[in-house]
């Protein structure tokens, strides 16, 4: 091909499982090659977290020459290759859309809010190009010719150190918003700036966020902050004025230096703790992005209805969660955890006595402490409480070496599932005569 770009990248980069995908394709004259965020990876000498293939070869056909896949997906179906714990995802080549396409489609293809829920059509090579999002995704590695195919000059934006989308702004923001985030979250990834029309287009088009649904928007947030480059991800979301359309009431609270402080202690402090290979968990963060929301409605419960301190807390913690669900869905097992954390901050200025030590058992105890400390850190007084746990933790370890720090949330749920008490067997009933 004209685009074909002559490139030998070092082999102990190349995912040897991939590779033989797309041999194994080559060799039964399908077109294939490696695709997106591996190639822009290999290409910036960064080693990828994920390989993927793009084919002419239709799923069924994959599916028939890899015993061990399956094919998952309803709006446009791949097939996952399974090399143990390993995947290896290939794709067929899929066609563009023209404006009028919603019309060609079956009304059972097409959701209330107008999004294509079925998307099986295949393209070209070419085609398949020009439906992906940035041009440095748009880049595809031949590993048996060593050559890339750059159709769309992602190799030029490389070079720039520039995000592109492929198209006109409006019309592929309108296709799918959460290219919005995606570009926020390329910047923060990789350190390069967003070309100009592509990111003017985000402040214009970022309330089309709202027609996406809280469960993809709460991946999306995962994906942000949760990847190693949160603080750059937030201060991207904040100068594109999209932070209001994830979190509004949160936004509301920007303006008092303290609130935004302790996102970002807690967004930083995660980040560290990914570089340093440590258990990190969703709870702490949703925690820090609504602890201000949660303060104001627990303070309006008091004032305005006064209600008693104990059901302000759970008041205002279902108001503000219910109120987040709209826009970004919280599973329950991260939204009890985050919880947990708000309320024992109002148990731990409980320094004596068994209190002290109920507290310290806590389940919670050392996220919950970790969250005073950045409150602290974040400018707020809090009468050395941070300094009274931290010594008290060094004058009776025993009774905080159970409590577990950010657990992982499928640890949480086998420690609960652990902790149930087995059903007796009921003996067989003896048959009435």
């Amino acid at each position: 091909m004209s685009d074909a770009v002559s490139i030998t990248l070092k082999a102990d980069q190349l995912n040897l499982n991939a590779r033989k995908v797309v041999k194994r394709l080559h060799e039964s004259g399908f077109e294939a090659y490696l695709v997106g965020g591996c190639v822009r990876d290999l290409l910036l000498d960064k080693q990828p977290k994920d390989f993927d293939v793009s084919t002419n070869a239709h799923p069924e056909e994959v599916r028939d020459l890899f015993r061990n896949s399956r094919m998952v997906g309803r709006r446009f179906k791949i097939v996952h290759v399974r090399f143990g714990r390993e995947i290896v995802e290939v794709a067929t080549f899929r066609a563009e859309h023209p404006e009028e396409d919603h019309e060609t489609y079956d009304s059972s293809h097409i959701s209330e809010g107008g999004m294509i829920l079925s998307d099986n059509r295949y393209g070209t090579f070419r085609e398949d190009a020009r439906r992906r999002d940035f041009t440095i995704n748009a880049l595809y590695y031949d590993p048996e010719n060593e050559e890339v195919l750059d159709p769309l000059d992602g190799v030029k934006d490389l070079e720039k150190r520039q995000i592109r989308l492929i198209g006109i702004p409006e019309d592929r923001y309108r296709e799918d918003p959460v290219r919005m985030l995606r570009a926020i979250r390329f910047r923060a990834k990789l350190g390069f700036d967003i070309e100009d029309e592509t990111r003017t287009a985000i402040k214009e088009y970022g309330f089309l966020l709202q027609d996406i649904p809280p469960a993809r928007l709460f991946e999306e947030v995962l994906k942000l902050f949760m990847s190693g480059y949160a603080l750059q991800a937030f201060a991207g979301l904040i100068n594109e004025d999209a932070f209001r359309w994830l979190f509004p009431d949160t936004q509301n609270l920007l303006a008092e230096p303290l609130n935004q402080k302790l996102i970002e202690l807690a967004l930083e402090s995660t980040d560290t703790r990914i570089g340093n290979d440590m258990p990190v968990t969703p709870a702490f963060i949703f925690a820090a992005l609504l602890w201000g929301p949660f303060l104001e409605e627990r303070q309006r419960l008091i004032d305005e209805e006064g209600v008693t301190i104990y059901a302000a807390n759970m008041e205002a913690a279902n108001n503000v969660i219910a109120k987040q669900q709209l826009f970004t869905s919280i599973p329950k097992r991260f939204s009890g955890p985050m919880r947990d954390i708000w309320f024992l901050q109002f148990r731990m200025p409980n320094k004596t006595g068994k209190k002290a030590v109920a507290v310290a058992n806590h389940k919670r105890f050392r996220a919950a402490y970790d969250f005073l400390l950045l409150r602290e850190k974040a400018g707020e007084a809090l009468n050395g409480l941070g300094a009274f746990w931290t010594q008290y933790q060094i004058d009776n370890p025993l009774d905080t070496q159970s409590s577990n720090h950010r657990r992982p949330a499928d640890q949480q749920n086998s420690d609960r599932q652990g902790s149930r008490r087995r059903r007796r067997k009921r003996p067989p009933r003896t048959p009435s005569t």
